[in-house]
């Protein structure tokens, strides 16, 4: 498999530095949920329905941030919004372990809305950087990053909330925060070039760039992350239903692995398939997946070829957010595609929840997949309008 596109990504100067530094941001986001779950259940003696509600919380206030800091960046550069959101996220992930419960379910949604967006900032300046027949192999890079941070994340957080005390761990998390927003807001990664062809400082019309096709991309990326979050819940169930519990961490690895393995064949190949025929075979995919539930190695098998399809799902999305987004709102639209797919998870957990409870996590994987398919489909009904035909090439990428 030729990895020359890797190479060039990586070749093209502030890439492979900037791409490190979104790793540590992404770092301590992988942790807060399961560190805020079991700091309210442990620390504070709550149900898990307590803790989700304030999960819940925490994840509605990034969905509705994201595209208001988004449109911050566009209109006011990188370093004034990424100081608000460092001091805020730290302010309350350092007060949380002070909190009663009540106080933080308040507060969740607007510590939610003040993480700093370091998905969409990624994004944001691998379009700048890197050449537009680059993006591809950029954006798959930028997903495997992101599988590895889940693979190493959380663990991190469960090994330190178990060993050290929770009002520790979730005054470290914010002093982590802080100090990876203050690195962003010291290394000041360009998000867009002032001289980028067809750039502007009038922001144009909603109405101009928000088309039926940008639409489409953002619900099926919905629908992708709805059969994501359905299928990891499906698997936990099933894995306890059958006593095998104590695999889970294996059977997660295998799953990012096989979507690392997806991602980097994506990346490599000259043409790869469309993000609306990805999202499909990741849906097909998992629906037969609850036939093969047990033993568990079977199962873990069975659960390979869905996460193929993963990572390149997501770097689809990100190549099409990017390539019909005018530049002048680029922050924007991808604060957008973070509200998607927050908004996907959000939906996957509770749907696919209940569908386990009323029947068996067997029917968890056929509700993840049927539910993701049903807000895709949405989208899919809006591929007739057609995407703008002029790709805007950054200045900086044509300067390489």
């Amino acid at each position: 498999m030729p990895l020359q596109p890797y190479r060039r990504v990586l070749s093209v100067p502030r890439v492979p530095s900037t791409m490190a530094l979104m790793f540590l941001a992404r770092l301590p986001m992988t942790m807060n949920g399961v560190l805020m779950t079991l700091y309210i259940v442990t620390g504070l003696g709550r149900g898990y329905g307590a803790a989700g509600l304030v999960g819940a919380g925490v994840t509605l206030g990034m969905a509705l941030g994201a595209p208001l800091l988004g449109r911050c960046f566009d209109r006011y550069g990188l370093r004034p919004v990424v100081a608000v959101c460092g001091i805020g996220t730290t302010v309350f992930w350092i007060a949380a372990p002070h909190l009663p419960y009540a106080a933080l379910a308040a507060v969740a949604i607007p510590g939610g809305m003040l993480s700093v967006p370091a998905g969409s900032l990624a994004r944001q300046v691998l379009a700048t950087l890197v050449p537009a027949a680059e993006r591809r192999a950029a954006y798959s890079l930028d997903t495997i990053s992101i599988e590895a941070t889940f693979m190493i994340g959380p663990a991190i957080g469960i090994a330190a909330i178990t060993t050290l005390s929770p009002t520790f761990t979730l005054t470290a998390l914010g002093v982590l925060f802080g100090g990876t927003a203050f690195l962003i807001w010291l290394v000041d990664p360009p998000i867009r070039e002032s001289m980028e062809p067809g750039a502007s400082t009038t922001r144009p019309p909603l109405r101009s760039w928000l088309t039926g096709r940008l639409v489409a991309t953002l619900l099926i990326a919905a629908g992708a992350l709805f059969v994501l979050v359905g299928t990891e819940l499906a698997t936990l169930a099933a894995l306890r239903a059958n006593g095998d519990i104590g695999v889970t961490g294996l059977v997660i690895a295998v799953m990012c692995a096989a979507s690392i393995i997806g991602g980097i064949v994506h990346g490599a190949v000259k043409k790869s398939l469309p993000q609306g025929l990805l999202m499909l075979l990741l849906a097909l995919l998992v629906v037969p997946v609850g036939l093969a539930d047990q033993p568990w190695w079977l199962l873990m098998l069975v659960l390979i070829p869905t996460n193929l399809v993963c990572a390149p799902t997501l770097a689809a999305t990100t190549e099409t957010v990017s390539r019909i987004a005018p530049p002048q709102v680029r922050g924007e639209a991808m604060g957008l595609q973070d509200a998607s797919t927050r908004l996907g998870l959000a939906l996957g957990s509770p749907v696919v929840g209940f569908a386990i409870d009323h029947s068996s996590p067997a029917w968890g994987f056929a509700a993840a997949g049927l539910g993701g398919l049903v807000i895709a489909a949405a989208g899919l009904l809006h591929r007739r309008t057609p995407e703008p035909a002029v790709e805007p090439v950054p200045a900086l990428a044509e300067s390489q």
